[in-house]
């Protein structure tokens, strides 16, 4: 999925209305933001961080400085390692490393639901879409978890803290 289809998922998500203009540059197709008041934003991870901020949902970028430190690691192994990875043994291996994390985890920080599992459930969504493979799929639980949260609307506020999550349509 391209980055600025993920981006208009993450405003619906956060509750934004639509209207952001968002362009690509350069060969890898870098997303770029032109804002109304300043200057242009680029990259993903910087746009959406900027989304949430917009829509005063700081706590997705984790609420403590270790809960930050996490975001910010698990978005950039999003941007660094995910992206740009398209054979099927590149995806088992980041899938796999992925799998392990989350075995003693809800979440990529543990409990809370970040902005890292949006946009990290959002760069895997390819793979798990166009495999019929079992083994291209991301932690069963956790991404129960996610689809629950997806579906449910959030029942439960401790660990779904959105109205409603927005996903790519095949899943």
């Amino acid at each position: 999925m391209a980055a600025a289809a993920e981006l208009k998922l993450l405003e619906k998500s956060l509750g934004l209305s639509k209207g952001n203009k968002y362009s690509a540059q350069g060969e890898r197709q870098i997303p770029v933001l032109q804002t109304n008041n300043g200057p242009s934003l680029t990259g993903l991870t910087t746009i959406a961080a900027h989304l949430v901020k917009q829509a005063n949902k700081e706590y997705l970028l984790g609420s403590t400085a270790e809960e930050k430190a996490v975001v910010q690691q698990w978005l950039e192994y999003r941007v660094t390692r995910v992206d740009g990875h398209s054979s099927k043994d590149d995806v088992c291996t980041l899938l796999k490393d992925l799998n392990s994390y989350l075995e003693d985890k809800v979440y990529l920080t543990g409990y809370n639901f970040t902005l890292a599992d949006i946009l990290l459930y959002y760069g895997l969504h390819r793979f798990i879409a166009n495999s019929n493979s079992a083994s291209i799929c991301p932690n069963p639980a956790w991404r129960h978890r996610l689809l629950q949260v997806y579906n449910s609307g959030y029942p439960n506020a401790t660990c779904c803290p959105l109205g409603g999550l927005s996903f790519p349509d095949a899943l």
